[in-house]
Parts: C-alpha cells; sequence; structure tokens
C-alpha cells in the first residue's frame, strides 16, 4: 500500500498542506515543521496506492492508523520513531477537528508505544572539562563559545544556534534564551564563558549578522554543523564517538544535582515544562551512587 508519488491534489494531501502552514504560522521551531513534514509525507504515502487517491480524513478509523503504525515497526522503525510519527498524525487530526472538517479525531484512540527506559550517556565532569579545555586551547574562538555554552549553560542544541548578539547581557552574566515552544528563559553564564565570548566577539568583528554563531560564510551556524564539531572533539579529545551536543546538557543537569542543586532549580535552569522531565537526571545519580556502593561497601 505504498507509492513513490502519492497525489498531491488529493483532500488528505491538501489539509497536510494547510495543517504545516498552521504550524509555520504559529511560529513552530524549524526542527518541528521539518519532522511532522516527513511523517505526514510517509503517512500520505502508505495509504496511497498507485493510480488512487488516499482516503478522505473523514474515513479514517484508529484500526487504519494502527496499520500504518504496524508497517514502520515492518520497516523496523524504533518505538520512539513510531511515537513521533503517531504525536504527527495525532497533531493533524486534531487540526482537522478544530476546523470541523472531522467529526472526532481517531488517532486519540491509538495508544502510544512504549519506550524503553534508558539512562541518558553521561560524561563525567573531567571529560566535560577536558573537551572545554581543548577546544580553548585547540579550536577556534566559536568552538569554545559552542563547548561553554553547552556544558556551562545547559542549552539544547537548537537554542545555542538561535542566540542573537542581543541576547546575551554581560552585565548580569544572563543569556536568553528561546526554548521549545518559542519559551523564553533567563540562562546564567559563569567567568570562563564570559571571557570565552568576549574573544570570539573580536574575532567575529565585522560580520552584519545579528547571529551569535556564525559558519565560514557569515551565516548563522546549524544544528547539525554543531553536532559535527562536537563529535570531532569527542573523537579526538575522549575517545568516544557516541557523545553529541545533548551529552553535554545531559551532563550540566546530572553535575548540578550530584553536587547538591536542587531539582526544582535545574528544571528552571533546563526550562522543562515538567518536573518529571527533569527527574531522570536523579536516576543517573542514584545509579552512579550504587556503583560507588557496589565498589566500596564491604557488604555491597
Amino acid at each position: 500500500m505504498l507509492s513513490a508519488s502519492p497525489p498531491a491534489s488529493s483532500e488528505l494531501a491538501r489539509q497536510i498542506r494547510r495543517f504545516l502552514e498552521s504550524l509555520a504560522a504559529a511560529n513552530a521551531s524549524p526542527h518541528t515543521l521539518r519532522n511532522y513534514a516527513s511523517d505526514l509525507r510517509q503517512f500520505l504515502e502508505y495509504f496511497s496506492p498507485p493510480g488512487q487517491d488516499p482516503p478522505s480524513p473523514r474515513s479514517f478509523t484508529h484500526r487504519d492508523i494502527r496499520e500504518f503504525l504496524g508497517a514502520r515497526y515492518g520497516r523496523r522503525n524504533s518505538s520512539r520513531s513510531v511515537a513521533r510519527k503517531l504525536a504527527a498524525v495525532r497533531a493533524l487530526f486534531a487540526f482537522l477537528l478544530r476546523e470541523r472538517v472531522i467529526e472526532a479525531n481517531p488517532a486519540r484512540l491509538v495508544a502510544t508505544p512504549k519506550q524503553p527506559k534508558t539512562l541518558p550517556s553521561v560524561p563525567t565532569p573531567e571529560q566535560a572539562n577536558a573537551l572545554v579545555d581543548a577546544s580553548a586551547r585547540e579550536g577556534l574562538p566559536r568552538d569554545r563559545v559552542i563547548f561553554e555554552l553547552l556544558y556551562g549553560c545547559g542549552l539544547r542544541v537548537a537554542e545555542l544556534v538561535g542566540l542573537d548578539l542581543e541576547d546575551i547581557d554581560f552585565a548580569e552574566r544572563w543569556l536568553r534564551v528561546r526554548g521549545k515552544g518559542r519559551k523564553e528563559r533567563q540562562a546564567p553564564f559563569g567567568a570562563k564563558a564570559a571571557e570565552a565570548l568576549e574573544r570570539y566577539l573580536e574575532a567575529r568583528a565585522g560580520y552584519d549578522s545579528p547571529a551569535l554563531l556564525l559558519n565560514r560564510r557569515g551565516g548563522r551556524l546549524t544544528v547539525r554543523s554543531v553536532g559535527r564539531i562536537v563529535k570531532s572533539y569527542a573523537v579526538r579529545f575522549s575517545g568516544d564517538p557516541s557523545l553529541h551536543p545533548h551529552s553535554l546538557r545531559h551532563a550540566y543537569a546530572t553535575h548540578l544535582l550530584s553536587d547538591g542543586a536542587d531539582l526544582r532549580a535545574i528544571q528552571e535552569l533546563l526550562g522543562h515544562a515538567s518536573l518529571s522531565t527533569t527527574q531522570k537526571y536523579t536516576q543517573v545519580s542514584l545509579q552512579d551512587l550504587m556503583a560507588v556502593y557496589d565498589r566500596t561497601h564491604p557488604k555491597a
């Protein structure tokens, strides 16, 4: 039930375009728009037999959506990937319900796939600081800023590349950060990050862009580019090619918690909407404590 080129003029295709346009108008992040567009294109393709239009949105049932998700499992998509696709389909049908195109949202009857309970891999303080030091010693001034703000402020990589020059308050040492859902928060930065920022701003003098982090052509640095930079340092200086920008955000939270920071304060610093999201870092710390206990206690 798959077509490489589903009919672009079908009603389902038109409604998907309307939905994506509504997200763009609501200032959804480029990351969200890209993922939803990809997932819904797969949804449209699955229900587009060769030479036929896909069903009308009004004719979909929860069984159809389960069939689509089952097909994604058949293509060896992970539970996390399938859950994301279900979220996109739910959001599409919720939009159509608000627009009175349909009378009920069939995706609400489909259970979210259970996610594996995996703890994030977290660099030790020594490993994280070694990467920051290596960026200061071996890299461009921009690279040092990347590591100082990822590990020193716990920023998401999209938040990092979204920073503008006007978002930096050197007097109070605050960053204005635009997080998920365009929610703004203030993130403090320390003396070393301030020094790194000042040196980098001297190096980037002459560029007219409002963006803080620039590529070689003077354009805003991308999420993908930051990932490549972090991985390059990780391979060269830690021997861990699995380390990525979000690993440093995990390290920021975990190390704060290990040193006695309040969980609610960490929630605010990370920009988490829910404390339950922040609590996963307590699991990491408890795991570390149990490892110490097992190694050192005579009764372990």
